[in-house]
């Protein structure tokens, strides 16, 4: 027998014939055969020799054809009889219009020797097919596009694409694998003249599979267009209803007919509930109810009672015998008493003695935390103290009603509450993403993908009066090298001659990465409508130098991390040195670029105590071939220095990119922080946006109406409506709220 099972047809009919002899009656060790199963056994056994001839391609494609050009598609055929069943695979390749198939693998299993219908037999061919599918595209290496699997049974096919616990527990079940490993839609209907799974069922020679046939090559649709393919018979057949479960009715008789017993979820609140129980009781036709009066004590009394006689059966039983509850019940510790005037379970407990405080907070009401009574009572005091935290409104709660786990059942309902999480709530952010592609662009000039930002103001010396300066940071992504300059303004123009003084010194960036601010915002404008402008003969010439400007997304500092760190680092530099003190304009712009100079000679990765090793790299050896100024240029390699400048200068190059990758880039791999796979937003959900220039009272409340994922398929930042303006925003300025209850509006302030 083959690996892949080639000489199934043959090799199954070997199996019948044992499955055969099993069944017939007869000793251990009575070495006589039946003559009728003897003769087919020998015909079977004189064909063996002729399995040498059978030849079957290790490739499964053709010389001719290329396996990163071809697209390819996998066709699972299966079938079956009342002595066995099977499945056979095929694959497809298609190149230029030349479709080539080539036979994979094939399976075979003896029928039960309990008789199964025919239906059933095709079902256990169907779930072998789905199986065999399963298997090989786990198995084989190149990339499957499409999986069809074909049966010859419309009884299969119908019940594939019918609910699986419809039917019974043979064919459910079956169902349920295939539908679990499969999708219905990718089965299809094919006639027995062409289905090559019928050679499994009925058997063949070895002379009949060394000749090239259906079965070797698979059928001869599979080499025309999908649209020739064998399509369904549109005859309408019976369902067979012989495997369908019998209808089994289950119902529900409610009596709402005792007027104290009104359903506490439909109601939103404590007061409506009690309300309606008073008017139940009393008459619809009183409006102005005294919460004060022993009437609607009464119906709250009634409310209570009910909630009690289901939580605790048993003990309102016992106690209302007056016989203490049972062992194991949750009230034991509380040592429970029943309230004669109210009918109610309240605390005994061990404060009977205590003086000054009432009744009622002496042996509170005890209520489960489970139920939609207590749910309502808990929302009525968390409203009414103005959504304060869980100890404030369980201080509150206890003087009342003694609720088993109050704190946590407050807790849950603070955790849906809108208006408890428009105060306490915070962002859900999601885990950190991956380096982007600026960030590890390796063996490229510095600069070539930049992160640009201002900071300041500073107060300068002009004369006798003082004015403002900001400064302006260029920071490669990838080296870590930055470049300092000063604006007299933050302004687009001021920016524009800024990244010209930049250009000259560092060279055209291929991307420059800012915020929202309006200087880069206009700067952007201006260049794209200043290259629109220009010849197009120039246009030509400029356009392997045109500047891509990519913009986070507002109020998203921590997107542009890369170089906030690094102004923070310039800022700490300006206060040892400047303080608060104001300087002249020249001295300001000195102190920035020997600021510069000290932040480009900072070590990348680790430094090592050990002397035998190399002076670690650092964004200096790109940009002046040393450490820093003030140190002479070093050969890292152990040849004497070439008479070759540039020879030396590549191996500086080639140096600081062999530690780079080896030293420094390994420690980016780790994540500080935000390492855990969080749940992305979804569109519309309602969200309050963070605005640290307002009190949270008056952060705005909006709807999420468009997600924009990241590479890693993580929504990083989402479109929020909020009335009749849009706003984009990270996740990280974006507070989930619960979802509205039904029928409630929208503000877009709290």
């Amino acid at each position: 027998m083959t690996p892949l099972g080639f000489s199934i047809p043959f090799t199954t009919r070997a199996k019948v014939l044992v499955q055969r002899l099993w069944t017939r009656p007869r000793g251990w060790d009575d070495p006589n055969l039946p003559a009728d199963l003897l003769e087919k056994w020998n015909v079977w056994e004189k064909e063996l020799p002729d399995l040498s001839k059978l030849k079957l391609p290790r490739c499964y494609l053709p010389a001719n054809f290329d396996v990163e050009t071809s697209r390819f598609s996998l066709h699972v055929f299966g079938d079956a009889s009342e002595v066995a069943y099977g499945s056979v695979a095929y694959l497809c390749a298609e190149q230029h219009g030349k479709i080539h198939t080539a036979f994979v693998m094939a399976r075979s299993r003896v029928a039960p020797k309990r008789q199964l219908s025919m239906p059933r037999l095709e079902l256990c061919a169907a779930l072998s097919s789905a199986q065999l599918a399963q298997f090989l595209r786990q198995e084989l290496t190149i990339a499957i596009e499409t999986v069809t699997l074909w049966t010859d049974s419309t009884t299969v096919l119908t019940w594939i694409q019918s609910e699986s616990c419809r039917y019974k527990v043979f064919v459910g079940t079956r169902v349920a694998d295939i539908q679990e490993l499969t999708e219905p839609h990718s089965w299809r209907y094919v006639d027995s003249s062409n289905n090559p799974a019928d050679d499994i069922t009925r058997g063949r020679t070895l002379m009949e599979l060394a000749n090239s046939n259906m079965w070797s090559r698979g059928p001869g649709f599979l080499r025309e267009p999908p649209d020739q393919w064998p399509v369904k018979p549109i005859v309408m057949a019976q369902e067979d209803t012989s495997e369908t479960r019998k209808a089994i009715f289950c119902g529900l008789v409610a009596d709402n007919r005792n007027p104290d017993m009104l359903d506490a979820s439909q109601y939103a609140s404590w007061s409506a509930l009690v309300g309606a129980t008073y008017q139940s009781l009393y008459g619809a036709a009183i409006q102005d109810v005294d919460k004060d009066s022993l009437d609607y004590r009464h119906a709250e009394a009634c409310i209570l009672r009910r909630c009690q006689e289901y939580s605790f059966p048993e003990e309102f039983k016992a106690l209302k015998s007056g016989n203490q509850v049972p062992v194991a019940s949750r009230l034991n510790t509380l040592a429970p008493e029943f309230d004669p005037e109210l009918n109610l379970i309240c605390v005994g407990g061990r404060l009977r003695r205590l003086d000054g405080i009432s009744r009622a907070e002496m042996h509170p009401v005890v209520l489960d935390p489970h139920h939609q009574v207590t749910k309502l009572i808990v929302k009525h005091f968390d409203e009414r103290l103005l959504h304060p935290g869980p100890d404030r409104v369980f201080a509150e709660l206890r003087r009342h009603f003694w609720v088993l786990r109050g704190r946590q059942a407050i807790k849950r309902h603070q955790r849906e509450c809108v208006e408890c999480q428009k105060w306490r709530a915070k962002p859900t952010l999601p885990i950190m993403a991956d380096l982007p592609s600026a960030r590890l662009r390796l063996y490229q000039p510095p600069f070539f993908s930049t992160g640009v930002d201002c900071f300041g103001p500073f107060m300068v010396k002009i004369g006798r009066r003082t004015e403002k300066r900001w400064g302006v940071i260029f920071k490669c992504l990838t080296t870590r090298c930055i470049h300092l300059d000063l604006l007299n303004s933050i302004d687009t123009d001021a920016f524009l001659l800024a990244l010209r003084r930049f250009i000259a010194r560092r060279g055209t960036p291929f991307e420059i990465f800012s915020d929202q601010g309006t200087n880069f915002r206009g700067a952007e404008t201006e260049l794209r409508e200043a290259f629109r402008e220009m010849e197009p003969r120039l246009q030509e010439q400029l356009a392997s130098y045109q500047i891509t400007f990519r913009m986070n997304p507002p109020a998203a500092p921590h997107f542009g991390g890369a170089w906030e760190r690094e102004i923070r680092s310039v800022k700490s530099a300006l206060q040892v040195v400047v303080g608060n003190q104001s300087v002249p304009e020249d001295v300001l712009q000195t102190i920035l670029i020997e600021v510069e100079g000290i932040l480009n000679s900072k070590p990348l990765g680790y430094i090592s105590s050990d002397v035998a090793d190399l002076d670690p790299v650092s964004p200096n050896m790109l940009l002046m071939g040393r450490q820093d100024a003030l140190l002479p240029q070093v050969i890292y390699t152990p040849e004497p220095l070439s008479k070759r400048r540039w020879r030396h200068a590549q191996t500086i190059v080639d140096h600081f990119w062999s530690y780079f990758t080896r030293h420094y880039l390994p420690g980016l791999q780790t994540r500080q922080k935000w390492q855990r796979v969080t749940q992305d937003l979804a569109v519309n959900t309602v969200v309050m946006i963070i605005d640290p220039q307002l009190p949270r009272a008056q952060w705005s409340v909006g709807r999420v109406v468009k997600l924009i994922p990241s590479a890693d398929g993580h929504v990083r930042s989402a479109q929020v409506q909020v009335n009749d303006r849009v706003y984009l925003r990270p996740v990280a300025k974006l507070v989930r709220l619960p979802a509205l209850p039904d029928g409630g509006e929208m503000d877009s302030k709290n």
